[in-house]
């Protein structure tokens, strides 16, 4: 058995002396979508967040086979992960040339053009942004915008591509999209952690996936299987897909 690019055994996190993780324990194989459905308060950015160096947390963390509970966000970084958050985090008075380089910093030391380079891979993903590049971040639609957030976590080159909903807010054509990209992303190699609210998209496009309820991995198994599962269906896809499958 191959070893998961991502382990996580124990996490715990809190926001102060109030816990919100409650001793996760899950993992992720390398090219595969693994995606964290679940409720508003369930604590799935404060998953990703934990993951990325954010903020502080308990537990073992094993990226690549090796620990990295006590490396840096930037040593995070470094080492191949990227963290798209829920903000977006766009520079919104930059162009968006020059956000898509501000992502590219990873590989630095290889010059310009390796950073050049890499971003004419996200224009060919993402045409509009190259129509766009000249533009402000600020006055992009919300699809562009995520196009643009994806794009400049691509440009790190990441291992782990660690995606905080990405379909948040945007209208139901860009989210096909969004996840056609997602889809794409995982046929390249990179490994991608989905936490998404839109329960059905996730799971269509995910190859393993995990119910966060409370803090804590409430159900688990390969996506396919979830989504035929009574309590999922009931609490995440509706009454609408269970009589669909009646």
């Amino acid at each position: 058995m191959t070893t998961p690019l991502l382990k996580v055994s124990n996490l715990q996190a809190a926001y102060g002396h109030a816990e919100v993780l409650h001793g996760l324990t899950f993992e992720a194989q390398r090219g595969t979508v693994v995606t964290v459905i679940g409720p508003n308060g369930a604590g799935k950015s404060t998953l990703l967040n934990a993951l990325m160096g954010v903020m502080p947390s308990k537990g073992e963390i094993a990226y690549d086979g090796k620990p990295i509970e006590k490396r840096s966000l930037e040593e995070r970084v470094m080492q191949g992960i990227a963290l798209v958050p829920e903000t977006r985090a766009l520079f919104s008075t930059m162009p968006v040339e020059d956000n898509l380089l501000l992502g590219a910093y990873r590989h630095v030391r290889q010059g310009p053009k390796a950073a050049r380079d890499t971003m004419e891979e996200v224009f060919t993903r993402f045409p509009r942004l190259k129509e766009r590049r000249k533009q402000l971040a600020g006055t992009l639609s919300g699809g562009e915008r995520q196009m643009l957030a994806v794009g400049r976590a691509l440009m790190s080159k990441p291992q782990l591509l660690m995606l905080d909903e990405p379909s948040l807010g945007l209208a139901p054509l860009i989210v096909k999209e969004v996840f056609r990209t997602i889809a794409d992303l995982r046929a390249t190699g990179v490994t991608i952690l989905l936490v998404e609210q839109n329960a059905r998209a996730a799971l269509e496009v995910a190859d393993h996936g995990y119910v966060l309820e409370m803090g804590e991995i409430a159900l688990s198994g390969p996506a396919a299987e979830l989504a035929k599962d009574p309590r999922v269906i009931d609490t995440y896809l509706g009454a609408a897909r269970k009589k669909a499958e009646a």
